[in-house]
């Protein structure tokens, strides 16, 4: 069972805590990794491109000329597909792109994803992580204090309505609790700011 140390505010290590193998030290499967960011960002896909066929496109009421004698094609609509300012023949049309992956799937692409991010020391844990009055310029001196400039993503053990106010202006920082961390926002973060509390609740909620 691998080892990190733990910092604190200051950017000094107070101690150490196990990282659990099941979580933090599982082989990386690139191949899966793909997939699953896939599927994550076709769920957030909104599919919303849409034409009008013949029936949706207005006026055409009115056939244009008489069926016969014009020595002219025969023609029923001026909102023929054939015509300019016609309907779309097989357009787009608003559409779930959405799909389910198995449950062992994304829980394998997760645990990858944490041990892709420990391997190459992109992992810090601290001892506590609070801005009680959610101020962003007092966590912007914290980020500071510990080296980190942007692309951070901050995971705490539940909702910290104060931590995440005060993250929201920063550019690429983001706080995401353990319950609703995903595979997308590991691995398009730089670094994993991880909170004493929420190794604990991880080994709770993913080795259950």
């Amino acid at each position: 069972m691998a080892q990190i140390d733990i910092i604190n505010s200051e950017n000094k290590a107070v101690g150490k805590v196990d990282l659990h193998d099941d979580i933090f030290g599982v082989e990386i499967k690139k191949g899966l990794l793909h997939e699953v960011v896939r599927n994550h960002l076709a769920n957030k896909r909104q599919g919303n491109a849409s034409t009008k066929t013949r029936g949706l496109v207005r006026g055409g009421g009115r056939k244009p000329y008489k069926q016969k004698g014009t020595g002219r094609a025969r023609a029923g609509s001026i909102r023929s597909p054939l015509w300019k300012g016609g309907g779309t023949v097989f357009g787009p049309h608003p559409r779930d792109y959405s799909y389910k992956l198995p449950k062992k799937a994304k829980w394998s692409a997760l645990s990858s994803a944490l041990t892709a991010k420990f391997i190459d020391g992109e992992v810090i844990v601290i001892d506590e992580i609070g801005v009680p009055e959610g101020k962003t310029k007092k966590m912007r001196a914290m980020l500071d204090g510990l080296g980190l400039k942007n692309n951070v993503l901050i995971i705490v053990p539940e909702k910290n309505e104060p931590l995440e106010r005060a993250s929201r202006n920063i550019p690429k920082v983001n706080v995401a609790r353990v319950n609703e961390l995903n595979v997308y926002s590991i691995l398009s973060h730089e670094k994993l700011l991880i909170s004493k509390e929420a190794v604990e609740k991880m080994k709770e909620a993913y080795l259950a």
